[in-house]
């Protein structure tokens, strides 16, 4: 599968282990940035980056980090086609139901709140759930993608 990775300073640790283990899985690995830890850096370019990526293919996957990731998530979900869901840890019924209800097709996750193990094992698990294609969410889900403003 291929995944595009992108982040600013704040999860530039988490990028570079599940940039790692991504590729030891076999996955295909697109790093958007930030290439190195810059503390000044801002997300928007890199997350962008990868936003655009997914709105070309919104059958593709992406997982950004950020502090938080709301701010992560606002600007990747700016772009048509990409569901961005923000996942810090917790049950992970958060990040199933991001994939089987709403085919969330990027995970921002919140750097600053969940340890690179758990966001590792998150992360996993989060790729290997699949959209349920019932009816109700596909209908709310053109919903959503017909909202224009």
């Amino acid at each position: 599968m291929k995944i595009f990775l992108a982040t600013d300073h704040a999860g530039f640790e988490h990028k570079e282990a599940l940039k790692k283990h991504l590729i030891d899985n076999g996955h295909e690995v697109t790093d958007c940035g930030a290439e190195k830890l810059i503390p000044e850096d801002d997300y928007v370019p890199h997350i962008a980056m990868a936003a655009r990526s997914i709105s070309a293919d919104p059958n593709q996957m992406a997982v950004i980090f950020g502090a938080s990731g709301q701010g992560e998530a606002i600007a990747a979900n700016r772009f048509p086609g990409v569901r961005a869901a923000v996942y810090y840890g917790g049950p992970k019924d958060i990040i199933e139901l991001s994939r089987k209800h709403n085919n969330a097709n990027v995970l921002s996750i919140g750097a600053r709140f969940i340890s690179i193990d758990e966001m590792i094992n998150s992360v996993d698990f989060w790729l290997s759930v699949k959209f349920s294609d019932e009816e109700r969410h596909s209908r709310r889900n053109k919903e959503i993608d017909s909202l224009n403003w």
